[in-house]
């Protein structure tokens, strides 16, 4: 393993996750792919997200929508068993392709400024589209992103409920997989050795959070999901 790559993925995608709610997925998935087996870089960025959200849950709770997080969680019960089901069975590439284009375009909707209303029914939708990739690529944060920049949430409230919500499916994830596909040694020792990585990122991205306006943090979340779009495409094609 290249331990500076390993740094410095780690340190850069907790930085994200803390300062915006998303990012660590989006950021550490693709680059750990270049020094895990799929199923590794899956379950180390399942147990590493799942510690920033338990290390930020006390001070981010109150910035969390109950109701929204609540329906999220209803809608990603649905969205679990497809995803570890297209996991093991379907091909991961055609996903990551259909993924990539719905997410470039809906992007390019947003930045045109195109807008959603939030409903309960979206929400339940979204948390099934969330729970479905996060089992399937590990991934639960673009259905969210999209969807809460669709409707301009504010970014405290986007991050606290997206924190509150990543607690239970990256847990309930981290589960699925290991039942279902097994685990390694390898997954929690390099877990342990990212410890002391994600509380600096913790440090420097709350430090972070409180710099960023609503237009900067918008701009990082667009940015974000054209990475992640681009990232899905080229690696589903290439």
């Amino acid at each position: 393993m290249d331990i500076v790559l390993f740094i410095i993925i780690i340190v850069v995608a907790s930085i994200l996750q803390t300062s915006t709610g998303f990012g660590f997925s989006i950021m550490a998935t693709p680059f750990l792919l270049l020094l895990f087996e799929p199923a590794e870089a899956i379950q180390i960025n399942l147990i590493l997200s799942l510690l920033i959200s338990i290390s930020l849950i006390y001070k981010i709770k109150k910035d969390i929508n109950f109701g929204i997080m609540k329906r999220l969680i209803a809608g990603s019960f649905v969205g679990l068993p497809i995803g570890i089901w297209v996991f093991l069975w379907l091909d991961l590439q055609n996903l990551k392709l259909l993924v990539s284009l719905v997410i470039l375009v809906l992007t390019t909707l947003l930045i045109l400024k195109y807008r959603i209303r939030r409903s309960k029914n979206r929400d339940l939708v979204v948390g099934w589209f969330s729970g479905s990739l996060t089992a399937s690529i590990g991934m639960p944060g673009p259905p969210l992103l999209l969807y809460f920049s669709g409707t301009d949430t504010k970014k405290d409230r986007l991050r606290g409920t997206t924190l509150a919500y990543f607690l239970f499916i990256y847990l309930v994830s981290l589960l699925v997989q290991i039942i279902f596909a097994g685990t390694s040694p390898r997954v929690w020792e390099a877990s342990i050795i990212a410890v002391p990585l994600v509380l600096v990122g913790l440090v420097l991205g709350q430090k972070l959070f409180v710099k960023l306006n609503q237009d900067l943090f918008r701009t990082v979340t667009y940015i974000l999901l054209i990475f992640t779009g681009l990232y899905l495409l080229f690696d589903s094609l290439f």
